[in-house]
């Protein structure tokens, strides 16, 4: 009983001190990704590693924070792409909203393998960014009014005949033919709730994941056009307004239905990031450099296959 006893205090006393050797590290400001990356989502996963995705390909990269090396976890292929991503930690599974394709890919971490890959979107659908809660992973869909909802046990797993499911965003939701609309997403009060922005008109949106039923939330103090990729710490909502060059970071009310501007974060490093995350007191943010390397959508040109791409820290 003794031993047991003290083990559990060792322990305990070793999770206290990781925020603190973490600290004690000299993290780098900037980590290089692959050449010709191309990337648009990051989002950590468990200690100190991130994750990476390619518009390009829909290939992984992962990182180490504190030592700032990565590795392709997965390899990119032709006609795949990688746009929002989540991670679960119950499962170590990562969710890869796959854009044009329609598809959501989920891989295993620990070895890179497939776990499943969905036919989510229809035609002319853009699956753009994921959030995982305790009993489901959610996804938008930037070109018609819907989100995505794939089922998970309490493991994080997914069941063998779990399908997409398609929830139409109804009420307050305001959808612009021919534009982007929702694009990030973040869940609230243990997934009972998401919030979702839409890019175009800068509005943000509680919404019931039931049934897709949108209130739209009360900002004051800014605009968030051009929101992206978004991180909730707390009340707390930092949202990256990719063309312009900066986060805005939004105090939300309790109830979620209001809203504060309090600040927009900038940097001379920002070359129009598109999602962040969080590890510690840092924010980790992606270049995608658009208006070098255009992203691979019809009517765009090629980007260029030399351009270097690298993921940002700055302090929260």
């Amino acid at each position: 009983m003794a031993r047991a006893i003290l083990t559990k205090f060792v322990y305990f006393l070793f999770i206290l001190s990781i925020p603190f050797a973490v600290s004690a590290h000299t993290l780098p400001d900037i980590i290089s990704l692959p050449t010709g990356f191309q990337p648009e989502g990051v989002v950590t996963g468990k200690h100190h590693s991130a994750y990476v995705g390619s518009l390009k390909n829909g290939g992984i990269y992962k990182v180490d924070l504190v030592s700032g090396n990565g590795e392709m976890l997965v390899e990119g292929s032709e006609g795949k792409s990688a746009v929002g991503l989540a991670f679960d930690k119950r499962s170590d599974y990562l969710f890869v909203a796959g854009g044009l394709t329609g598809t959501i890919a989920v891989y295993d971490t620990s070895d890179g393998s497939l776990v499943r890959e969905f036919a989510a979107a229809a035609a002319g659908g853009f699956v753009n960014d994921g959030i995982v809660t305790r009993k489901a992973a959610y996804f938008t869909d930037s070109f018609l009014p819907v989100i995505y909802k794939v089922k998970l046990n309490h493991h994080g797993h997914i069941k063998e005949d779990s399908e997409v499911k398609t929830i139409a965003l109804s009420d307050d939701f305001e959808y612009l033919d021919s534009e982007f609309n929702a694009n990030g997403i973040v869940a609230t009060h243990h997934g009972k709730r998401l919030i979702i922005i839409n890019s175009t008109t800068g509005a943000l949106y509680k919404v019931n994941p039931k049934n897709g039923k949108a209130k739209e939330i009360s900002v004051v103090g800014g605009e968030l056009i051009n929101g992206d990729g978004m991180l909730l710490d707390g009340d707390d909502l930092y949202i990256v307004q990719n063309f312009l060059n900066q986060i805005a970071v939004v105090e939300l009310s309790s109830d979620n239905l209001s809203a504060v501007v309090e600040e927009y974060i900038t940097h001379p490093s920002f070359q129009i990031p598109t999602t962040v995350a969080g590890f510690g007191d840092w924010l980790y943010v992606v270049n995608a450099k658009f208006d070098v390397a255009p992203p691979p959508l019809p009517g765009f040109p090629p980007a260029d296959p030399s351009t270097e791409f690298e993921l940002i820290r700055i302090e929260k």
